[in-house]
């Protein structure tokens, strides 16, 4: 190895990384994923390891653009926490390599990249699909993707209601101290999604929050939670009554069990609906099934690294 890797910790990451730069490039690096083209992008579905001692699981996330010249991988601990644990549900690191010569150029820390691209994706999402003059915001879970999930959809878009619920109710009033910004504490998934345009689930949850039953007619869900086969955020009335949205077909197919225990047909891919290949139903209830893709990780981890380059050295 030439010269040793460079190391880009978390608060480095958050200054470097922000939403106006990132949420572009993800939207090229989606529409590019969609077109199948393996001159333009290869990504194998993510592989995972069992961590059946911990309830949780290793998963390994390739990805190769070769004209943008970005190689990497991250490796994500995923784990089902129980309700009330101090332990993170995710850990994530981000390798990137030179790709001609294969050794590793930079190590980063995967936590700020996993939260803000997968909330730029989601947010994506509900720029192509939620409906015209949506007001109110729901977001259901209190962690780390609650705030970045936050961050982006008040950054981009403005609603007259933001509304939050968390099955630990301190979680969720300790949320909203601190994103500082107006937020209403339901205390029931119903009180919160009531009449709500966008909703957004961040939970731990394996078995369904979100009832059908309860979601405005044209709203729009952006699905974060359940990122296992048998994990569910959503109920079958919703999934099976929504036009269902995907980053990733073969992903949600093989990982979502939102999707595959609902047994809910998959209409499109954000990236289609991109390349303008297949419609956004905007007058339809939108589900927007996110799992996330190395593509994501890669183009989130080379905005970072090309801005550490960029940076002025002292």
């Amino acid at each position: 190895m030439a010269n040793s890797p460079v190391f880009i910790g978390q608060a480095e990451v958050e200054r470097l990384l922000h939403y106006k730069d990132l949420v572009p490039r993800l939207e090229v690096a989606l529409g590019t994923f969609s077109k199948r083209d393996s001159a333009l992008l290869i990504q194998p579905v993510r592989s995972t390891v069992p961590l059946q001692k911990y309830n949780g699981f290793l998963g390994l996330m390739p990805a190769y653009m070769e004209q943008e010249g970005i190689l990497c991988t991250k490796m994500v601990c995923f784990y089902s926490r129980q309700v009330g644990s101090t332990l993170p549900s995710t850990q994530s690191t981000v390798l990137v390599f030179d790709a001609e010569h294969g050794d590793v150029t930079a190590v980063i820390n995967g936590e700020v990249i996993t939260a803000m691209r997968t909330a730029a994706v989601s947010a994506i999402s509900a720029k192509l699909l939620m409906p015209a003059g949506a007001s109110v915001l729901t977001i259901l879970g209190a962690g780390y993707q609650a705030i970045s999930h936050y961050k982006v959809f008040t950054e981009l878009f403005t609603f007259k209601e933001v509304r939050i619920w968390n099955i630990r109710r301190e979680s969720a009033e300790r949320f909203t101290r601190s994103v500082g910004g107006p937020v209403t504490v339901c205390d029931t998934v119903e009180e919160a999604v009531g009449g709500a345009d966008v909703i957004v689930t961040v939970t731990r949850a394996t078995d369904p929050v979100l009832f059908g039953r309860w979601v405005k007619p044209g709203a729009h869900v952006a699905a974060v939670g359940a990122c296992s086969p048998g994990w569910r955020e959503l109920d079958d009335e919703l999934m099976r009554g929504a036009v269902v949205y995907v980053d990733s077909k073969e992903g949600a197919v093989a990982e979502s069990g939102d999707v595959i225990l609902s047994g809910a047909e998959v209409f499109a891919e954000l990236g289609e609906v991109l390349n303008g290949t297949r419609p956004a139903h905007r007058e339809r209830t939108t589900v927007f099934k996110s799992l996330g893709m190395a593509v994501e990780d890669a183009v989130s981890a080379k905005l970072v690294l090309d801005q550490w380059e960029n940076k002025p050295k002292l």
